[in-house]
């Protein structure tokens, strides 16, 4: 048995350990903020994740990955056990990939500009498919990440309903680096609200189904706000390893 057989058996215990514990705390973060523990989805992010890695916490029971990179996604697929498994998008997306992601993905949630939305749109449109989104909301006003302004989500909203192809389910962000809980829940709860007012709006083919807020540094604070996806990667795989 060589040693690094030993290590990855180690590693995969510890993932499998990991797994049960962020599943644990979400449902236990949910039921304390007044929730049905079964109204969050766990998202397992799998950047720079080996396949051994992510095929054991979809053994377990995970349902949901994500990825950051196109080709990331693309180059590892075929070695997933992905039968009833939901994969979403969740990197920054530029128009040039749009062609080789659409349609190979359940949902692409980092929608961040009318000109993406467009794309996707038409990239759709000629596959003969509807591309579940969301609109990745820039939260912090950060010039560093993508995103929609809140002032501007409103009317991106209304145009990208008119276009064919595509369908917005929801709104996905990325808070700032904060130093306390209450300034980073300060954050999720304008998404939540932002999240709320455009439901009431009741737009035409727009679907404010899911508020996608809350990595594993801050997902407990984002279960209290309203998050209904929480995309937790290190904190079930271990740091990355960049390649």
């Amino acid at each position: 048995m060589t040693e690094k057989f030993l290590h990855d058996e180690s590693r995969l215990k510890a993932v499998e350990e990991n797994y049960k514990r962020v599943l644990e705390s979400i449902k236990e973060s949910a039921v304390k903020a007044g929730r049905n523990e079964n109204d969050v989805r766990l998202m397992c992010v799998t950047k720079t994740v080996e396949p051994v890695y992510i095929n054991k916490v979809l053994s377990l029971g995970a349902d949901l990955i994500g990825e950051n990179r196109v080709q990331e996604f693309l180059g590892k697929r075929d070695a997933l056990a992905l039968d009833g498994v939901e994969c979403h998008l969740i990197g920054h997306l530029q128009t040039n990939k749009v062609r080789q992601i659409a349609g190979e993905v359940d949902m692409i949630e980092s929608v961040s500009s009318l000109k993406l939305a467009k794309e996707i749109s038409k990239v759709s449109v000629s596959k003969g498919i509807l591309s579940s989104c969301l609109v990745e909301v820039n939260i912090g006003r950060e010039e560093s990440k993508s995103g929609i302004f809140a002032e501007e989500l409103e009317e991106m909203l209304y145009e990208t309903a008119q276009l064919e192809g595509i369908r917005i389910k929801g709104l996905m962000a990325i808070p700032p680096i904060c130093e306390s809980e209450t300034q980073v829940r300060r954050y999720f709860a304008q998404m939540k609200q932002y999240f709320i007012d455009i439901k009431d709006k009741k737009i035409d083919n727009i679907d404010m189904e899911i508020l996608s807020m809350g990595m594993s540094g801050d997902f407990e604070a984002a279960v209290a706000e309203g998050s209904n996806i929480v995309r937790v990667g290190s904190a079930i795989f271990g740091a990355r390893n960049y390649f």
